[in-house]
């Protein structure tokens, strides 16, 4: 008999948005994953950090995620590269312009893990 989990996944981490100037600014980062949507993932970016006041929410294949950790992926709103051997890249282009978020190779691992941890048992 197999069961399906209806464990949603959150993995807190701290990510660094890339501009122009020298010193980095770190963010707390939300990574999301509902076994409802077993194809997709979400980075929510908290609501500090928007003109509006809400939370930033980005919805996109979690495969993306995977591929783009080995290579650059993506060609739409969401690409993702790796970075050297530690870091990965998230590019997100909007209407309102383009952010470039750094990551840990490792948290976005561990992540994606537990999103398949226990999806099919």
């Amino acid at each position: 008999m197999s069961a399906t989990t209806t464990t949603a996944v959150e993995e807190r981490v701290r990510a660094r948005v890339i501009t122009d100037d020298p010193l980095y600014r770190a963010i707390p980062v939300a990574l999301r994953f509902d076994p409802a949507e077993p194809l997709a993932v979400r980075i929510v970016f908290p609501a500090g950090l928007s003109p509006d006041g809400v939370e930033n929410q980005w919805v996109f294949p979690r495969a993306l995620l995977e591929a783009g950790l080995q290579a650059p992926s993506g060609s739409g709103d969401v690409r993702v590269w790796p970075c050297g051997r530690v870091q990965a890249v998230v590019e997100f282009h909007s209407p309102e312009g383009v952010a470039v978020v750094q990551f840990d190779i490792a948290a976005l691992r561990r992540f994606l893990r537990r999103t398949y941890a226990g999806l099919t048992r």
